[in-house]
């Protein structure tokens, strides 16, 4: 079963003589364990293919499947609990982390557990494992406001892994890092995308950041090129 399988996906803005195309006709398929750059200029329709794989931007056309479950086919399935897909197969990376800043480290990853059910003990458990895994352990108890940008973006990882999506969705995890950092950043999703046999794709519009990639999507004017 693929990851992720996207036919012939559009999304149109506006309507008429305003209407603009931000992605025509995008057909790709994902398998589970695979890191893929979606690299294209700022404008380039990257982030509105992100946001429609992710539930958030509805296609105009077009279908979306989630680890086999289809949940856009012209249009959002009628019926569909997509914050429950959204929460049980998804994960989210974004370039500001978007950590919660009044809840430390461990907090921050618990949260998403328990946003999706998890009992605290099991949640407290899970939390401290992915952080300590991700060279975190000596920052259980720090705020956002304590942490180093590459320490804030791996506290984000590991909170987009909580739950152990089936697929990951980044959104320029490292932009706001420096070049170090910000290949440690892509080298962790790639190890994690073959540990956690999910599927990784990372939106950027660095080429210096895809090095190890297992497939680029240029885009280009909403039209993807494989």
């Amino acid at each position: 079963m693929y990851a992720v399988e996207v036919e012939k996906l559009t999304k149109i803005y506006g309507k008429g003589n305003t209407a603009v195309t931000a992605i025509a006709d995008a057909s790709f398929r994902v398998e589970p364990g695979e890191l893929v750059a979606i690299l294209g200029p700022s404008g380039s329709g990257k982030t509105t293919l992100l946001t429609s794989i992710g539930l958030i931007t509805e296609p105009t056309h077009g279908k979306v499947v989630i680890d086999g479950v289809t949940v856009a086919d012209e249009g959002w399935q009628p019926g569909l609990d997509l914050k429950r897909v959204r929460r049980e197969k998804l994960g989210f990376i974004f370039q500001a982390h978007n950590l919660i800043p009044f809840l430390t480290a461990l907090e921050n990853v618990m949260v998403a557990l328990e946003l999706n059910h998890q009992p605290k003990k099991e949640a407290k458990r899970r939390a401290e494992e992915l952080l300590v895994s991700l060279n975190l352990g000596h920052r259980f108890n720090n705020y956002p406001s304590g942490l180093s940008g590459g320490e804030a973006q791996r506290v984000a990882i590991a909170r987009a892994l909580a739950n152990r999506p089936k697929v990951i969705l980044a959104d320029e995890p490292t932009a706001a890092l420096d070049t170090e950092n910000g290949k440690n950043v892509m080298s962790l999703l790639k190890k994690l995308a073959v540990e956690n046999h999910s599927a990784i794709m990372v939106v950027t519009h660095d080429h210096r950041m895809v090095e190890g990639f297992d497939r680029i999507f240029h885009v280009n004017d909403g039209r993807i090129v494989l």
